[in-house]
């Protein structure tokens, strides 16, 4: 549960409180189960969305409660994420960096609309949280800029073992940004199976390749 839902929930139980003449509030558990009641009564499986999605794993459950999750808590989030990063299967991290630009402007997917969840009918909404390029006019600043996201780390030639480090971060961060960041926002694209491995080379590609005009 998050703030806003907690919120929504306590609004509720202050009201029936009132309503029976009742000074006491609810407790955080009983607040919890008012709003998966609610969620559970408000949503409907629907096209390509099902109620599996009401579902949160332990990271969620962690990181939405009123309270950040411990530092002992977060770590063990971090290190099961990090745990669980499939590496490219032939060790192959860059991509077309053309194709990964596609992808950055493309904010479709996983909506009840869509006709397929495969991860090849999706795109990555980078722009939605990042800017990237320097032609783009329109972008979130939920997430930090990665205008010369490889230049600034000094990735000259994608082979050079120099650069290793760097890409290897990249790769986990965009598979499952968690394995860096226990409460990250960012979509975990790998983990969740929104991108295909082929999808995450090209997006790669954009972040690092040096002609990129992302490092231009």
């Amino acid at each position: 549960m998050n703030r806003t839902h907690r919120f929504l929930a306590l609004a509720a139980g202050v009201g029936t409180a009132v309503l029976v003449g009742c000074a006491t509030l609810p407790s955080p558990a009983e607040l919890d189960a008012q709003s998966i009641a609610m969620h559970k009564a408000d949503f409907r499986a629907q096209g390509i969305a099902g109620l599996d999605r009401l579902e949160q794993d332990a990271s969620q459950r962690a990181c939405s409660s009123d309270q950040p999750p411990s530092p002992a808590v977060a770590k063990q989030i971090e290190s099961e994420s990090l745990a669980g990063v499939k590496w490219p299967s032939d060790g192959q991290y860059l991509g077309d960096w053309r194709e990964g630009e596609k992808l950055a402007q493309n904010g479709r997917g996983m909506t009840w609309s869509d006709s397929s969840a495969a991860p090849s009918a999706n795109g990555a909404m980078c722009y939605n949280c990042h800017q990237i390029g320097p032609a783009e006019i329109s972008f979130g600043n939920i997430g930090p800029s990665l205008y010369q996201y490889g230049k600034l780390r000094g990735v000259k030639d994608p082979a050079d073992p120099a650069s290793a480090e760097v890409i290897k971060y990249t790769w986990g961060k965009l598979w499952n940004s968690k394995a860096y960041a226990a409460c990250s926002n960012m979509p975990r694209f790998g983990r969740a199976k929104l991108l295909e491995e082929k999808q995450i080379r090209h997006l790669m590609a954009l972040l690092l390749d040096p002609k990129s005009p992302v490092n231009q």
